[in-house]
């Protein structure tokens, strides 16, 4: 893949927005330190980086295709009251694919899971 500076741009607003944004949500916050970046350009750049697997494309999580810089193996939390999408530690189930492969014969190659709840931000907000 050869080196372009708007996708370089898309990259690291990724990496410095962990947030799980869509495309949209990083057009909009690059459209502020680079006015002349449309919407197709992020789009396919984002795409370009997750087939290269430099990024991953997260389906599911709430009808939106999100986009995550961390590819390493990890599990998802939605809160059901703000929408952040927050990164879980693989380590609290490692097992899983393995208990998966042992009880069915399939065979992982990655997964995508999610949970949905209320996180600990919103949890004190109802508290108060």
């Amino acid at each position: 893949m050869k080196y372009s500076r708007q996708r370089d741009l898309i990259l690291k607003t990724l990496q410095e927005n962990a947030i799980h944004p869509t495309a949209e949500a990083v057009y909009s916050i690059l459209k502020k330190i680079e006015p002349t970046i449309s919407l197709a350009t992020v789009y396919r750049n984002l795409n370009l980086l997750a087939d290269n697997g430099i990024i991953t494309r997260i389906n599911g999580l709430d009808g939106f295709m999100r986009f995550d810089h961390n590819t390493h193996n990890h599990y998802h939390f939605i809160c059901s009251k703000c929408n952040k999408v927050y990164d879980v530690d693989y380590e609290i189930a490692p097992d899983l694919a393995i208990k998966l492969t042992n009880k069915t014969g399939f065979i992982v190659e990655s997964c995508q899971i999610s949970f949905k709840g209320i996180c600990k931000d919103c949890k004190k907000l109802t508290q108060n």
